[in-house]
């Protein structure tokens, strides 16, 4: 008996800061604090810091990397990324569905109209130098843009807009379009057959169309630095945007209190191997990826080659790269970006390659004859020499947010008009 405390001691110790280490190691860096202050709330001997940022010249090191850098302008502006609903319209005001530069213009002109719904608010100000039916042209192709309604002039025109991007039957179709254009007396559609088929629709349409974004956007902060020094590719932890940690005592030392001291501890050592864990992917990445980092295309990499090789469960790497981005200087990415599969038994053409491969294709396709998945799928086979299937392809298609052959067809008979 007496030699079984000294085998359960230490387990029970990795396995309570294990509990701690995890939790923080998912969370997002710009959510740590808030995590840690959390804990320091019911914890006497705790405190919470923002670290001292003193290092050489009063600089950080954050600042020192990106004003320094031969890429500081772009590594600047990806760092501390602001993620809102903007960027992802700006992302989305591009060929095929505004193939010119008047159609993009007009597209960001109508964005600057919207308000803070996602309405459109017409504003001869901005918009004057283009005719009205001009620009109605350009917005009726806001339909096919996320968030879904984004441009409609009202709630009702944004279930329209919604109601484009379903594959209905032309009955139910039909019904849903009447119903919505007479939304006021919808009660006296109460006993048609299709009716209950169509409320259900209708409720998961989300409106306004910016709902989800009513709350600020927020700051992105990496968590790593992947930067060339002479040559070679290094890695460097965030730890200007870490807080800090400390264990204040004040001489107490009553025995009820050495649970929360034990903790404190437990919560420190967390931190450290939250720290480490991410250094350790970081080099992981580098390895894997390093054709990436010298303008390449990223390889196929999955989080069990990773696991694999620094000794965790495939479970711990995954939430060690949820939340988690690094910056380098091709801008700021996601970890999760780095982990594509392989489609080849050589393990050379990863899946993102065959999006990569697939989005080309569709910006280049005659736009008379729209290329089906079946035929994306040919191709693709015929460049990669890889044998999957045509729900693959459609899988990646939806993934990346192009739609169908036919739907692209209405789309490029909209520019058209």
């Amino acid at each position: 008996m007496l030699r079984q405390k000294p085998r359960q001691s230490p387990k029970t110790k990795l396995s309570t800061t294990l509990r701690s280490w995890l939790p923080l190691l998912q969370v997002g860096l710009e959510d740590l604090k808030e995590s840690l202050n959390q804990f320091a709330e019911e914890n006497p001997f705790l405190e919470v810091s923002e670290r001292v940022k003193t290092h050489k010249n009063g600089k950080n090191y954050y600042d020192a990397f990106y004003k320094n850098g031969a890429n500081s302008e772009l590594i600047e502006a990806k760092a501390l990324h602001q993620k809102s609903v903007y960027e992802l319209l700006d992302e989305q005001l591009v060929p095929p569905l505004f193939p010119t530069d008047k159609s993009q213009k007009i597209a960001a002109l109508i964005v600057q109209c919207l308000n803070h719904e996602g309405y459109f608010e017409y504003d001869g100000a901005l918009l004057g130098e283009f005719g009205r039916e001009e620009v109605e042209r350009v917005r009726r192709r806001f339909c096919y843009l996320e968030p879904v309604g984004v441009g409609a002039v009202d709630f009702k025109e944004a279930f329209l807009f919604a109601l484009e991007n379903l594959d209905l039957d032309g009955g139910l179709y039909d019904f849903c379009k009447m119903m919505i254009r007479d939304f006021e007396r919808i009660q006296n559609y109460t006993k048609d057959r299709l009716y209950k088929q169509a409320i259900e629709l209708i409720k998961k349409f989300t409106v306004p169309p910016f709902l989800e974004y009513f709350e600020d956007s927020r700051a992105l902060i990496p968590d790593l630095f992947i930067f060339r020094e002479n040559e070679n590719i290094k890695v460097k932890i965030n730890d200007d945007y870490y807080p800090e940690l400390s264990i204040e005592t004040d001489g107490l030392e009553h025995e009820f209190l050495t649970g929360y001291l034990k903790e404190a501890r437990n919560l420190v050592d967390a931190l450290a191997m939250r720290k480490a864990t991410l250094y350790k992917i970081g080099l992981m990445i580098i390895e894997h990826q390093y054709e990436f980092f010298m303008g390449g295309e990223i390889k196929p990499m999955t989080l069990k080659n990773l696991a694999e090789d620094l000794d965790r469960n495939a479970s711990t790497i995954s939430r060690a790269i949820a939340n988690k981005y690094l910056s380098c200087e091709r801008g700021l990415i996601p970890l999760k970006n780095f982990f594509a599969f392989a489609l080849d038994e050589e393990g050379e053409t990863s899946n993102a390659s065959v999006k990569d491969f697939v989005v080309n294709l569709i910006k280049n396709e005659n736009r008379k004859k729209p290329l089906s998945d079946s035929k994306i799928l040919e191709l693709a086979q015929k460049e990669f020499k890889i044998d999957i299937g045509r729900r693959t392809i459609t899988k990646y298609r939806i993934q990346l947010k192009i739609a169908s052959s036919s739907e692209r067809k209405k789309i490029y008979e909209l520019e058209g008009g």
